[in-house]
């Protein structure tokens, strides 16, 4: 496998994903990637963003969401992702633009080092809902249980 991302036997509700790579061949003029939905993308993309100028040392995410789906791409320099399921952890390391890592509902997700210059670009199924936020911890497991 050529990049970092190996899933096998991960976490539920998550998947790599590779994306067509169209490479101009014989020139100087790079690669293009294409994302469609219901073909690469699994879902409705409802909305894109994107975190850049992260600090060294810091930290994102540390939340769940109860239904979102998304698909994490990034498009410049490296992450990681730490991903629970509440019964197993899983690193992933995100660092080819060609690559994305599906997250599903329900796994609590944190991102970390952030390598300078990066990059990470998120597609979601559904609009910004602050109540789809699972923000505790604790909260997460017991709601797993529910």
């Amino acid at each position: 496998m050529r990049g970092a991302v190996n899933l096998d036997n991960v976490v539920n509700n998550m998947k790599n994903i590779d994306f067509l790579r169209f490479d101009v061949m014989g020139d100087d003029r790079g690669a293009l990637v294409a994302l469609e939905q219901f073909r690469q993308i699994p879902f409705d993309i409802k909305r894109v963003y994107y975190i850049f100028d992260t600090r060294h040392g810091v930290d994102r995410g540390k939340h769940a969401h109860r239904n979102l789906e998304q698909v994490l791409i990034c498009v410049n320099g490296s992450c990681t992702i730490v991903l629970d399921d509440g019964s197993s952890v899983k690193e992933v390391k995100l660092d080819y633009p060609d690559q994305g890592l599906y997250i599903g509902k329900n796994i609590w997700r944190e991102m970390k080092n952030f390598s300078q210059g990066c990059v990470l670009m998120v597609l979601a199924n559904q609009y910004y809902d602050e109540h789809e936020y699972i923000r505790s911890y604790d909260e997460f497991k017991q709601s797993l249980k529910s």
